[in-house]
Parts: structure tokens; sequence; C-alpha cells
């Protein structure tokens, strides 16, 4: 008998969470490559009327520290960014823990999400160069959402297909469903916020992130996260 090439192609999940591990690496550094360290001589030609104090040897710290408050939007996008990409890898290397096998279509849905997770520095370095603008938000957010939907499928159609472990109970199957689905909600949230203030927005996005990475013991968040 024939044994079909589909039927036995992307199983080995130990190769899939390695290609994973090396480009959420790479895409994590690729963020910081978007900030550059701000020149002295640059940042004073910027400068221009010194007030009495400022003279002299006061002129370069003063520059520095402008070069420095300039660099605050791109340092937001950048921690927002590594949360993000750090939250999601989490959530991958959760999903493939509890997997007892792959096969073809899953690790096509993974391949899928790496792509989403490659796109991050791009989303990045959108909305850190145009971080008052509504529409670099708005693509920003549909990065996060590729990465969830693919996320999401994995697990549904991991369960589908009969390839999570025996021993994982169905609770704990469907908690991976109901993380991603209310974080998609509550960064759908923040956001819709973009309408008073993108900052407020970014802001919120980054509350969010903190308390999946930091866990803190709040009731009413742990029970709709």
């Amino acid at each position: 008998m024939r044994m079909h090439y589909n039927r036995i192609a992307g199983q080995n999940l130990e190769r899939l969470a390695a290609l994973s591990d090396g480009i959420f690496a790479v895409a994590m550094t690729l963020l910081i490559l978007d900030i550059h360290v701000p020149e002295i001589a640059q940042a004073m030609s910027g400068i221009i009327q010194q007030p009495l104090w400022a003279s002299g040897a006061l002129q370069p710290e003063l520059a520095l520290w402008r070069a420095l408050i300039q660099l605050g939007p791109r340092l937001l996008t950048y921690l927002m960014s590594f949360l993000t990409l750090g939250i999601f890898w989490v959530g991958q290397q959760t999903q493939l823990n509890h997997f007892a096998s792959s096969d073809r279509n899953l690790t096509w849905i993974h391949l899928g999400f790496l792509i989403a997770v490659v796109l991050m520095p791009f989303s990045t370095g959108l909305l850190s160069g145009n971080i008052t603008i509504r529409l670099a938000l708005v693509v920003y957010w549909l990065n996060i959402v590729l990465l969830g939907t693919l996320l999401y499928l994995s697990i549904r159609y991991a369960k589908r297909a009969g390839l999570v472990k025996d021993e994982i109970a169905l609770e704990m199957r469907s908690a991976h469903e109901r993380r991603i689905i209310s974080a998609q909600i509550v960064y759908a949230i923040a956001v819709l916020l973009c309408v008073i203030n993108t900052y407020l927005s970014v802001a919120v996005i980054i509350c969010v992130q903190l308390n999946y990475a930091l866990v803190p013991r709040i009731r009413w968040l742990e029970r709709l996260l």
C-alpha cells in the first residue's frame, strides 16, 4: 500500500519548536535595531537658543537629554512589542508542550503564525515613527489579531485532529481558547481608545501585557483574563 506524503509530513514537534525559538529570537532582536544611539552633535544642532545657565559644559548634557526624550515613543513601542512577542512565545510553547504529535496542517498553521511574528518589527517600526497616527496603531493591532487568530486555529485544529495529549483535561484545553479570546477582546478595546488618544491605547495595551507577564493576583482580572 502506497503511503501518501501528506500523512507523514510535518510530524516533528521538536523541529517546529526549534524553528519557532530561532524566529522569535531574531524578531525580538530586530526590534531594538529601530532604536539608534543619539549623536551629540546632531542633537546640539537642533537647539536653536540656549538659556544662559546651559552654556559651556552643560550644552552637551542638555542636548543628550533632549535626544533621549525624543526617543521616548520608540522605547515605548519597543517595550510593548517585546512583551507582545514574549507573551505569544509562551502561548505557543504551552500549546506545543500539550500536543502529543503534529501533522502537516498543524505545522503550516504554525508557519503562518511565524509569519505574523516576523511582521512584528515592521508594525513596531511603523507605530514608533507615527505613534500619534491612528492607522499606524490599527496596523499594529492587526498584527496582534493575526498572531492570536493563528494560535486559536492551532488549538482548535489540534483538538479536532486528536493531536492533544490524552492526559490533558478538557478544561485545560478550553483554557487555551478562553485566554486567546479574552486577550483579543481586551486588545480591541484598548485600540478603540485611540479615538481619544493613541498614547492612551498604547498605555492600556502595555498594562494588559504586564498583567499577562507578571500575573498579579487581582481577582477581577484573573476572572476576565
